[in-house]
């Protein structure tokens, strides 16, 4: 006789019992009626029930009868999660809401307005927008740093590299001020700051943030080609320039709009009426100090610009084409003058010389016959033969050809 036993099965109930063991269920006959369900190593499972959180399952092989009622197992990888894997869920929501698995997380809100950087042993992991996100605890190291978007200036505590960092560069403004340069911060419309040269970072929001920047070096401006009349309507065309240096960054670019256009008409004007004043003859006389007499002229004009004028000066003076000519002609005329009363100074010393020599020489008669003898040897040594005649005494000859 065959010792048979009888179990009943409520296949209405998805849970097994546990007096089943494996190996039956395991049996090609029990197999078609079991739901098998694997949670790899590392994981965790979410039993739902016809969509409800019922269980959390670790690791392992979990099998349940195989009926109308809907089983799911999510699964999830607590090591590598970042962002809830829950939120893709329709029933997303509730399934946090369980007490349950809710003890088990970190929940996190972000709010408008606002970004929370994630930090994973230390290093930043990601940058979480606006929504709810969900982290298994004891799991990995995580930090969370709220970042309130509303304001400007960023008052957490990021160091640079962080701001740098792919996730969090398009969150950030960042503004350069240049070495030997000064910045305005101007927030909103406002001036908020005066800026050393560095770089600065703002948060990225909807409020405007402006840096106009200023060389607080020392500039030269040149004011290239004026075309001038004198007093004496000579047309001139003069190079100039001025050297100068920002002083009140303020002034330069809160109270004047364009101050280095400014300063380049109040040259321009002050050399126009400078030149106007003087003759050609005085302009050319007085070139080397007109731009000290400009620039004392200018006086506080150029302070109200924020800026102060060091040095100017007239780099050349042009002559126009009929100008130059008219020039041209003058100085001939005045080196031709200048030649004939040379010439007529040097004719008149010579006659002079030659009156007090024939004074001297009626006067003392041993003199004349000095110079009588020193023309005569002049001649003399112009003279290339002699003839003389061989009938009389030659020395007389001679004396007779240098006495008459």
């Amino acid at each position: 006789m065959v010792n048979r036993e009888f179990q009943k099965i409520d296949l209405t109930n998805i849970e097994i019992p546990e007096g089943i063991s494996k190996t039956i269920l395991e049996n090609i006959k029990v197999k078609s009626f079991v739901r098998k369900f694997l949670v790899p190593h590392h994981h965790k499972g979410l039993l739902l029930i016809d969509g409800k959180l019922t269980q959390i399952l670790e690791s392992g092989i979990y099998s349940f009868w195989n009926n109308d009622v809907s089983v799911e197992v999510k699964l999830i990888d607590p090591n590598y999660e970042v962002k809830s894997q829950f939120g893709t869920h329709e029933n997303g929501a509730a399934l946090l809401k369980n007490e349950t698995l809710k003890s088990l997380l970190k929940i996190v809100e972000v709010k408008d307005g606002e970004i929370i950087l994630l930090y994973e042993n230390g290093t930043l992991k990601d940058v979480l927008n606006v929504g709810q996100y969900a982290f298994w605890m004891d799991i990995t190291e995580r930090t969370f740093q709220k970042v309130d978007l509303t304001k400007v200036e960023i008052t957490e505590d990021i160091p640079n590299t962080i701001l740098e960092n792919s996730r969090l560069r398009h969150y950030v403004r960042k503004f350069i001020v240049p070495n030997q340069y000064k910045g305005l911060l101007i927030i909103g419309g406002k001036l908020v700051n005066t800026l050393e040269a560095g770089t600065y970072s703002f948060w990225n929001n909807e409020i405007s943030i402006d840096v106009n920047t200023v060389d607080m070096r020392m500039q030269q401006m040149e004011i290239a080609g004026q075309e001038l009349l004198t007093k004496d309507k000579a047309m001139l065309r003069i190079n100039f320039y001025v050297s100068f240096q920002v002083q009140s960054i303020e002034k330069a670019l809160m109270e004047n709009k364009e101050y280095d256009k400014q300063l380049y008409i109040l040259m321009q004007l002050a050399l126009r009426e400078f030149v106007g004043a003087l003759t050609l003859d005085e302009l050319l006389l007085k070139k080397d100090s007109v731009g000290k007499e400009i620039l004392e002229n200018l006086g506080g004009k150029a302070g109200d610009l924020g800026i102060r004028a060091f040095d100017a000066g007239i780099r050349d003076v042009i002559l126009t084409g009929e100008m130059k000519e008219i020039m041209n002609q003058v100085l001939i005329a005045e080196k031709k003058a200048q030649a004939n009363s040379i010439m007529r100074r040097e004719e008149t010393a010579s006659t002079r010389s030659l009156l007090n020599t024939a004074k001297l020489m009626e006067e003392n008669e041993v003199l004349w016959k000095l110079k009588e003898m020193e023309y005569m040897e002049k001649i003399a040594e112009k003279i290339g033969d002699i003839t003389v005649s061989g009938n009389s005494n030659i020395v007389s000859q001679l004396k007779e050809i240098f006495t008459k």
